[in-house]
């Protein structure tokens, strides 16, 4: 079931710890380049939150940068079109996310995404 351009929500940054500790409680998908966390709001609000994270397990402040920002760049490609409206989703670098092959990252990521949105729409995760 593919969506078109006028199907995409509208995607919300993430800003405060409550925020993240929120979605910690609901799902999530590991792959060898990011971890995916998501959770539904459980709110009439149907954009899509977006949050990134680097602990210092992935490297110096340098690495740690590199790595939110292909986080970044890689969820800006493909969060509207497979993320679940109404979902929250935190985006966590691992340490081989800075100098993992573009590609590689794309693939975890969408492959993750569509994990979480098969398991979003069948009621796992809710609020």
């Amino acid at each position: 079931m593919a969506r078109t351009d006028e199907s995409k929500a509208e995607v919300v940054r993430l800003t405060v710890r409550p925020q993240f500790l929120f979605v910690r409680g609901g799902l999530s998908e590991r792959r060898k380049g990011l971890v995916i966390q998501a959770r539904l709001r459980g709110d009439d609000r149907l954009h899509i939150g977006e949050g990134f994270t680097a602990t210092k397990k992935t490297g110096n402040a340098v690495k740690r940068n590199r790595a939110r920002r292909r986080l970044k760049a890689a969820a800006r490609e493909l969060l509207p079109r497979l993320g679940v409206p109404g979902a929250d989703y935190v985006f966590i670098a691992r340490m081989d996310t800075a100098g993992i092959d573009w590609q590689r990252l794309l693939d975890d990521m969408e492959s993750a995404l569509i994990s979480l949105a098969a398991s979003l729409r069948q009621g796992s995760g809710t609020a």
